[in-house]
């Protein structure tokens, strides 16, 4: 198998357009998260270049993973946030603003291609990105993890989800159970970590779907979405997990979970 080779935004800015015809993440809903526009490729390669990774295969980009440094824990921040990765966003914006100096890393985003899966390639980007938290003197890195195989169990609460096992005891979900194998532990659940609002017609355009009352799965959601028809209101309000991995001996986790899923 050729080697994988990884660049950045910051030396190799050409590579943002063909890192992000790789494909998405999720249903194509998720784009109308408004949180989520500051996480607009061309702004996270004006921003922070250097954890924008693409890694190559023979010259051929087959992932990219993203990457901002916020200030993790402060005295305002204690713990990591319930809004997962819309709050990662916020805080990352918040402290650039400020001009207040970062202390960890969070991964946004690990997007491998299809024919590329299962080689090891999301592992390698995860690792990069702790490489460059050290090189960046940060002392966390961590990752609102979204559960792959969510999206079979929309209606599993996230606590149940992330409790099952299968028969060697590991995470039943694969992208979870990557993340156990690499090292890391699960702080905490986000129960808000990503927010879409819309009208009923838009939801059906985004996924085909048209809404009733109550709560309808969609193609490409880890968790239905809640339509009010008299208010002509879908939302979707989407659960991660967060997940620590170490970057040298493992810190005291700022929230100790007795099991998983706790809080």
């Amino acid at each position: 198998m050729p080697p994988l080779r990884v660049e950045d935004l910051r030396t190799s800015p050409q590579l943002r357009l063909p890192a992000l015809a790789l494909g998405a993440v999720g249903g194509s809903f998720l784009r109308h998260d408004p949180v989520g526009e500051l996480a607009a490729s061309a702004r996270l390669a004006k921003w922070w270049p250097e954890f924008f990774l693409v890694l190559l295969r023979e010259g051929v980009p087959v992932a990219r993973a993203a990457a901002v440094p916020v200030a993790f824990p402060t005295a305002e921040r204690p713990e990591l946030p319930d809004h997962g990765w819309d709050g990662a966003l916020l805080w990352a914006a918040e402290d650039t603003l400020d001009g207040r100096p970062p202390t960890a890393l969070v991964a946004l985003e690990v997007y491998v291609a299809e024919a590329a899966r299962g080689l090891g390639v999301a592992a390698a980007a995860l690792g990069e990105l702790k490489n460059r938290a050290r090189r960046a003197s940060l002392s966390r890195f961590v990752v609102p993890v979204r559960p792959t195989g969510k999206t079979a169990q929309p209606f599993e609460p996230m606590a149940d989800y992330l409790a099952r096992r299968d028969q060697h005891g590991r995470a039943a979900d694969p992208w979870l159970r990557r993340h156990e194998q690499l090292g890391a532990w699960p702080v905490k659940i986000a129960p808000f970590a990503m927010t879409v609002t819309a009208t009923l017609a838009q939801w059906e355009q985004w996924t085909g779907i048209r809404l009733g009352d109550g709560c309808t799965a969609v193609p490409g959601g880890i968790a239905p979405v809640l339509a009010a028809p008299g208010q002509d209101l879908g939302v979707y309000v989407e659960p991660n997990v967060w997940f620590e991995h170490p970057l040298s001996a493992r810190p005291e986790p700022v929230s100790r979970p007795d099991a998983p899923g706790a809080r």
